[in-house]
Parts: C-alpha cells; sequence; structure tokens
C-alpha cells in the first residue's frame, strides 16, 4: 500500500513540473516527456485525430445536407416568382429583338422547365455564402490558426468576387454580346430565339465570369502554397496574358466582343493577385553566386 502510494506520488510530482518544465525526465522509464509540443500538436489537430475515414464521410454528408436543406427553402420561397425572374433574364435579348421578333419554345415542356431551372440557379447563387460557410466548416477543424486567419479573408473575398463576376456579365457582358449576334443577322432572317437555348447560354456566361473573376484568389493561394513564386510569374507575364486570350477564346462564344471582354478582366484579375501577393508575401531574395578571380 505504500509503494503504491509512493508511486502515486512520484507521478504527481512528474506531472505538476511538466507544467513549468517542458522537458521532463522520468526516472522509472528514463525518457522525456515534453508536454507542451504535445499539447500543441494536439490543440492543433484534436477534432481530427485518429477519426477513421468513414467519420469523414458521415460529417461531409452532414454537411451536404444542409446545403441540399437550403437551397430547398430558398428555391420554394422563389417558385411562385420564376417567370418573372425569366422574364429578368430575357429582357437584355428582348430589348435587342426586332418589332415583329418574339422567344420561342421548341420543345413542350420548355415553358415550364426554363422557369425552374432559373429558379434552381438562382437559389444556389443567393446561398452560395451559406454553401461556403458549410465547406468552410467541414475543412477547419484540420487547418492550424495560421492557415484559419489566412482563409477566412480568402473566403469573404472569393464570395465578392464571384458575384461581381456574375453582376458584371449580366449587366455588361450580355448586352454587348446579344447586339453583336443580333447585329450581324441577315436581313431575310428574323431572329426568334429559343428559351432553353438562350438560358443555357446566359447561364454558361454567369459561371464562366464568376469563376473568372476568382483569379486574384487562386493566384495568391497557389503562391502562399509555394507551388509558383512572384518572380516566376512576373518572369512568365507574356505567356499568361497569352493564354488568358487563348482560355477566353474558348469557353466564350464564337465572337471578338465576349473574347475581348473576358480575356482583358482576365489579365487585370491576374495582376492584381499578384499586386497583392506583393503586399501579403515578402520572397527572400534568391542567392547570386558571385565569381571572384584570384590571380
Amino acid at each position: 500500500m505504500q509503494l503504491l502510494k509512493r508511486k502515486k506520488s512520484r507521478q504527481e510530482k512528474i506531472a505538476v513540473s511538466a507544467i513549468t518544465d517542458p522537458n521532463v525526465v522520468d526516472q522509472d522509464t528514463g525518457t522525456k516527456t515534453n508536454t507542451t509540443q504535445d499539447k500543441k500538436s494536439e490543440d492543433a489537430l484534436s477534432p481530427l485525430a485518429d477519426m477513421p475515414i468513414t467519420e469523414h464521410l458521415i460529417e461531409l454528408r452532414r454537411h451536404l445536407i444542409k446545403i441540399c436543406v437550403a437551397v430547398l427553402i430558398i428555391f420554394l420561397g422563389l417558385v411562385g416568382y420564376s417567370r418573372e425572374l425569366y422574364n429578368l433574364l430575357s429582357d437584355p435579348l428582348v430589348a435587342q429583338l426586332p418589332a415583329n421578333s418574339t422567344m420561342i419554345a421548341t420543345d413542350i415542356t420548355s415553358n415550364f422547365m426554363a422557369p425552374i431551372r432559373l429558379t434552381v440557379f438562382v437559389a444556389a447563387f443567393l446561398a452560395m455564402p451559406y454553401i461556403l460557410y458549410q465547406i468552410w466548416s467541414f475543412v477547419a477543424p484540420g487547418l492550424y490558426k495560421k492557415e484559419k486567419k489566412i482563409a477566412i479573408p480568402v473566403l469573404l473575398s472569393s464570395i465578392f468576387l464571384f458575384y461581381a463576376g456574375v453582376a458584371f456579365s449580366y449587366f455588361i457582358v450580355l448586352k454587348g454580346v446579344l447586339k453583336f449576334f443580333i447585329m450581324f443577322a441577315p436581313q431575310n432572317v428574323l431572329p426568334m430565339t429559343d428559351i432553353d437555348s438562350y438560358l443555357s447560354f446566359a447561364l454558361k456566361l454567369f459561371m464562366v465570369f464568376g469563376l473568372t473573376f476568382e483569379i486574384p484568389v487562386v493566384t495568391l493561394l497557389l503562391i502562399l502554397a509555394g507551388i509558383v513564386s512572384i518572380q516566376s510569374l512576373e518572369e512568365k507575364r507574356r505567356y499568361i496574358i497569352v493564354g488568358c486570350f487563348a482560355v477566353a477564346a474558348v469557353v466564350t462564344p464564337p465572337d471578338g466582343v465576349s473574347m475581348l471582354m473576358l480575356a482583358i478582366p482576365m489579365w487585370l484579375l491576374f495582376e492584381l493577385g499578384l499586386f497583392l501577393a506583393k503586399i501579403l508575401i515578402k520572397e527572400e531574395p534568391r542567392p547570386t553566386l558571385v565569381s571572384t578571380n584570384k590571380e
């Protein structure tokens, strides 16, 4: 009984001394107990420590269910205004059509399905902050404090840039592109666009510009991750500019107006991301080899 008491008291002394001294030697085992480092590592990854893959999938499913429920709630609130939403989307096209021309529906279900598809897109568009928040809630437990400080501004800026890209495509790009196509229509052809075709065209344009406006965030993340450096991006600037025009020519409709309206913002957004990286990140200068001739 006294032996157990002595052993217990010795363990208590080791535990108390470990608080003040990070490197404590256990006399019985002869090993050091670095409690401060263990505590830091445990605090950093405690939510995800020893978690099997099935629990990760269960957690991911829980966040996906919340995202679907949020989009469904917004959709149910907007479905009664689906026709008004489609009228708002088609206003730029209707304004460019000739006097005797209207939009048509080539499929019997198009009058119903096209507004519903648009309503689903608008619901997901409005729920984007909540969707990104759920993604953040799933990823955040595996990040360190330094990474969390960087991730929060990146998350907020990505939401703003996506909305800015969609607004830019609707208020500026869409009108210019439609005017270009209507203007070059032959005189003996009366433009009458199908509502499904126009919806697919507009949604593609919105997604392309919404994702394109994320270029500053992507550039900053690539530099922070060490995949590329500021100096290497500056040296390859001319190739990146050519790549912007090549990508714009592929993803945009076959006209020069939309290509220029996408390529020029891509280039400017890349320059913005590079400028922000220069302010936020200080790279160490590369070591230069100095040759000395000794006689």
